[in-house]
């Protein structure tokens, strides 16, 4: 029994170290609270972001990183400059309606690929059907569920976090990361040598935070 006491002990000592090299201003920040229901890790992203394709190596490795029952959650936006307000805002719901096929993984893979790798431009709802229908998706169900009011109604909650942070001016480019709602990450000062370790201990660290 004080064998299993002081390890705990030690373990707690060590995350508390750890704890201590993660600071407010420097490795993350606090923003306008979203109204979040429980503990989450929230990307904000556009599938028309270069920078956001190259970053899903990251999302990946921090989706598998996280502990039980703490989702990572794709917000998509639309304020990006160059491409259609219309068009993200179709992609927005594209990717809602990958996330209700159980597809998501597979169709956000495809939508980033279509546009980075392809170097495609969709144009029309119907673009992204024939990309769903090419990885697996069934046609008639996409048309249901992007007509479908729970879609619209979860792309439109995602455009009110979307606008609540940037009407702020704390969401200003993506990719961006907000751990439960309150704490958006600075990368800046994270150790280039360790640099997704060093993120997903970071992350760990602001979920303990109220």
């Amino acid at each position: 029994m004080r064998r299993i006491a002081s390890m705990l002990v030690l373990m707690a000592s060590i995350f508390s170290a750890n704890a201590a090299d993660y600071e407010e201003g420097k490795h993350y920040k606090k923003i306008t609270p979203l109204p979040v229901e429980s503990p989450e890790v929230r990307e904000f992203f556009s599938f028309y972001c270069k920078h956001c394709f190259n970053f899903e190596h990251m999302i990946k490795s921090i989706k598998a990183d996280l502990p039980e029952g703490v989702p990572l959650v794709k917000n998509h936006v639309d304020f990006l400059p160059g491409a259609s307000q219309k068009m993200q805002r179709m992609m927005t719901r594209a990717m809602i309606t990958a996330q209700l096929l159980n597809m998501e993984d597979k169709q956000v893979a495809s939508m980033f690929n279509y546009i980075h790798e392809h170097n495609a431009v969709p144009t029309s709802e119907r673009d992204m059907r024939n990309v769903f229908v090419l990885n697996g998706a069934d046609g008639k169900e996409f048309d249901r569920l992007m007509a479908s009011d729970e879609v619209h109604e979860k792309a439109t909650k995602m455009q009110s976090y979307q606008n609540m942070l940037a009407s702020a001016n704390e969401l200003r480019v993506v990719p961006s990361v907000v751990v439960n709602g309150k704490y958006m990450i600075d990368t800046h000062d994270l150790d280039p040598e360790n640099f997704i370790e060093d993120y997903n201990k970071l992350v760990k660290y602001l979920l303990t935070l109220d």
